[in-house]
């Protein structure tokens, strides 16, 4: 007899197995999104396409009607109050800080008295990318893509040079759209060719039919045509000079009619049926060489994949099953708070109004200065269901702890800490450990990641032989966060003041552990040049002082010795009388 037993799948979204969404191993989510039913979505990128759709649910308080689709038809009343959108937008807080500048390695050397080797060109190159980054909105588009890599485990970030802005634009995709393209034989860290995808929907007005859009970056050899025909030529870049290189990037941005495929896969769409997009000044985008030995196309991962994997991983993975716990516990407390406030009664012995007009028996209710007429063994008992009520409270208190310690958010980042459970500020630190540990994680994660986008940003300034920016190796940059959590600046403040008075600590660090303690310092270079203009400043106002301080002296001794000035005189002319025999 077949019993149907379900398939055990163990993977990247294993945490999301209990939804019936995703319990179908042949296509997930299909059913309840028609949009992955498309045929040309790969088989293998539906489990993750499904679960980002899960996350988004939950984000914008429609687990409820996902559960629904699923067969729970009671979910439909559930009440979702935003916690998971709280948890998301809470983790993205602490791990995004105050502020993220850009900063080049040696840099902050460049204004010591004796600057490093290399010290000033690190520091001109931190001044351009800085420039770029308010120009692009790197704190804004950092912003969009953290958010969504907290809340969907992964984020897209796109780098492409404009000719007529002279400098690299920067975009963020939706991680749905990503997709990359492994070579299983290859042992590399980045995908050769990566695909964004994505359907276009049909547009009776414009006459438009049902389509979807790809656009493919393609690591492959440079082409030199001739007229016996294609041929591998060389090319050296800037950012390595000396050294030839057969490698360059394409790029393909093409459409497809839906109706024109006949279940080709993203991957194999038939290039015979693709219209083809044109850039800005014309030119078809069809393999167009980008004049780059490097896809410009950053993937971000929320948490350290594991090992074989590509994907990160959300904050709410670990916590799902308690944010659906947390949604019913809160409808049915929202029910008992209704008997509670107005319970349900019932009566003995009560003498029933009855409608003159229908001759019906009218029903009570229970309102403020109603009078209701009992007989002699007439009663009233009311339901009270103000102790359920409690136990569903304390049971929302009981699973927001436990969301706050599994995510390791914490209770004290969430804010629901009692200050006054907190007996000083070291067990606080202590409260806050998991936290730390948590953002450390995460922006280790992205360190890597971020370093490899200023290094394309450099090499596509380099490439599109912008003004400043030279022939030479790159220099890395990466992403300063600021801190996490609050500093006790006062004591900062006095260690700095006692390691830079006792000479162990050089006035460049000083300066950056101000910043880093959350000083308002905008640029730590400009803030050590004006403590040392400063500085001179003083000690010349301090050598004038004392020397007018002399001069007063003087002129006192002087006024209590009669002749003094006489003698000093004198002895000043003899002094400039030429020697006994000088002439001879």
């Amino acid at each position: 007899m077949d019993v149907g037993l379900r398939q055990l799948v163990i993977d990247a979204w294993s945490w999301l197995n209990y939804k019936p969404v995703m319990a179908e191993v042949g296509r997930p989510g299909s059913r309840a999104f028609p949009e992955l039913a498309k045929t040309w979505v790969p088989p293998g990128e539906l489990r993750r396409l499904a679960a980002y759709k899960v996350l988004a649910s939950y984000d914008n308080n429609q687990a409820g009607q996902l559960a629904a689709l699923g067969g729970d038809a009671s979910a439909l009343e559930r009440r979702e109050l935003g916690d998971a959108a709280n948890l998301v937008d809470t983790a993205l807080g602490y791990l995004l800080g105050s502020e993220q500048k850009v900063a080049v390695e040696g840099a902050e050397h460049a204004d010591e008295e004796t600057p490093t080797p290399g010290a000033a060109d690190a520091a001109a190159v931190q001044k351009r990318l800085r420039a770029w980054a308010d120009k692009e909105l790197l704190t804004f588009r950092v912003q969009q893509a953290e958010r969504a890599a907290v809340l969907l485990g992964d984020s897209v970030m796109v780098l492409a040079w404009n000719p007529e802005k002279q400098r690299p634009t920067l975009r963020v995709y939706d991680p749905g759209f990503f997709f990359p393209q492994w070579d299983d034989d290859a042992d590399d860290d980045f995908p050769s060719s990566v695909h964004l995808a994505w359907d276009l929907p049909a547009d009776d007005d414009a006459g438009l039919k049902a389509r979807v859009r790809r656009v493919t970056y393609e690591l492959g050899p440079i082409s030199e045509g001739d007229e016996e025909g294609p041929a591998v030529g060389a090319r050296t870049y800037p950012w390595e000079p000396g050294r030839a290189s057969n490698t360059t990037c394409y790029l393909t941005d093409a459409e497809w009619l839906l109706e024109d495929l006949n279940g080709e896969t993203l991957d194999r769409l038939p290039m015979s049926k693709a219209s083809f997009r044109l850039g800005a000044d014309g030119t078809e985008l069809n393999r167009l060489d980008l004049m780059v030995d490097f896809v410009p196309v950053v993937h971000i991962a929320n948490t350290i994949p594991d090992g074989g994997e590509h994907w990160g991983r959300s904050v709410l993975a670990r916590v799902l099953q308690a944010l659906d716990e947390l949604a019913a516990t809160d409808s049915d407390s929202s029910a008992a708070s209704a008997t509670t406030g107005t319970p349900i009664i019932g009566l003995a012995g009560a003498r029933l109004p009855v409608d003159r007009a229908t001759g019906k028996t009218q029903e009570l209710e229970v309102r403020a200065g109603a009078v209701w007429q009992l007989g002699e063994t007439g009663r009233m008992d009311a339901l009270d269901t103000s102790p359920q009520l409690a136990e569903l409270r304390a049971r929302v208190d009981h699973l927001l702890e436990r969301i706050a310690s599994n995510s390791r958010v914490t209770a004290a980042g969430l804010g629901t800490l009692d200050a006054t459970e907190v007996p000083s500020g070291y067990a606080l630190r202590l409260a806050l450990g998991p936290l730390d540990a948590l953002i450390g994680m995460m922006r280790l994660a992205r360190e890597h990641k971020y370093r490899l986008l200023f290094k394309m940003v450099q090499r596509l300034y380099q490439a599109g032989r912008a003004e400043g920016w030279t022939a030479g190796e790159t220099l890395p940059a990466r992403l300063a966060w600021a801190p996490h959590t609050p500093t006790d600046r006062g004591a900062v403040l006095e260690e700095v003041v006692t390691a830079y008075g006792a000479g162990v600590m050089s006035l460049e660090t000083a300066v950056a552990m101000l910043l880093e303690a959350g000083y308002p310092i905008k640029d730590a270079s400009q803030e050590v040049e004006r403590i040392r203009a400063k500085a001179q400043q003083e000690a010349e106002v301090r050598m004038a002082e004392a020397a007018a301080r002399r001069g007063r002296e003087e002129d006192q001794e002087e006024d209590a010795v009669p002749g003094a000035a006489e003698e000093r005189r004198s002895a000043a002319k003899g002094g400039e009388r030429e020697p006994v025999g000088s002439g001879r």
